[in-house]
């Protein structure tokens, strides 16, 4: 069986040449966004850094209520990068989105590591932390675009929104639709790449299975079954994520409640 081959310290240096096209593209055309870029890229760098060598020392001693810790941190900062993303309170939904978040990353995690992978140890560091990343990454993702669709759809659309509720529609009715636009953008990605996975690209579980030595056969086993884990996280994490942020965002009959949004003035 094959090794993976290590990347040097010069090596790694030198994969930071390629950032010459980029960073000259941006220059070139004065997009503003060299700052951020450069900023984004060192804390890329220095968070990668240090997780990597937190991560050897959790794979090392490999306890459960310290995997299970990490797994909790992961969720708390997905869920801060989430509100941050959207136009909504922090304190008002920051609860729900965490639970949603929880919820769509714990559930297909224990699945795949008990059911598909069959170890005993449900938060062995080797398969949950980097599974569990994979899914809570994309549930990130769907949520940003999910919840702000969603919230942004009925302040825009309020007044069709407000006509359902007067013709006498419950809540879970007249969000109904707004719902359903929500989903199609936040799913959308990773439909289109279920479809196209394996033609257009090698996705990162099946590369880093064949980097790590195995076959392409069973990397391309792990890739199904990371993809299937993936896609019901996301929409697990975002019909919670509606459901338990209604909970605190609508007022009395169904109103949304406008004070949610942060450029709303608080009552």
């Amino acid at each position: 069986m094959n090794h993976i081959v290590d990347i040097g310290a010069w090596e790694l240096a030198a994969a930071y040449l390629l950032l010459t096209f980029p960073l000259a593209i941006i220059l070139w055309y004065r997009i503003p966004m060299l700052g951020q870029t450069v900023i984004s890229l060192v804390r890329m760098t220095v968070q990668l850094l240090l997780v990597g060598l937190y991560l050897q020392v959790i794979f090392q001693l490999n306890i459960v209520w310290l995997n299970a810790a990490w797994l909790l941190v992961m969720v708390a900062v997905a869920d801060v990068s989430i509100v941050q993303s959207t136009s909504l309170r922090l304190r008002r939904i920051a609860l729900p989105v965490s639970l949603a978040l929880l919820a769509g990353t714990v559930v297909p995690l224990l699945l795949f590591v008990g059911l598909i992978l069959q170890r005993s140890n449900l938060l062995d560091a080797q398969y949950a932390i980097p599974i569990g990343g994979m899914i809570l990454g994309n549930c990130l993702r769907a949520d940003i675009v999910g919840i702000r669709t969603f919230y942004e759809g009925i302040r825009a659309g309020e007044k069709p929104f407000l006509q359902s509720l007067a013709d006498g529609a419950l809540l879970h009715e007249a969000t109904r639709p707004y719902i359903r636009k929500a989903c199609q953008a936040a799913l959308a990605p990773t439909v289109a790449t279920m479809a196209t996975i394996g033609l257009v690209s090698l996705p990162g579980m099946m590369t880093g299975v064949i980097l790590g030595g195995a076959s392409p056969v069973i990397a391309i086993k792990y890739q199904i079954a990371i993809m299937i884990s993936i896609f019901s996280g996301t929409v697990i994490t975002l019909a919670l994520g509606f459901w338990l942020t209604s909970k605190t965002s609508f007022m009395a009959y169904g109103v949304l409640d406008r004070t949610i949004f942060r450029n709303a003035p608080k009552r």
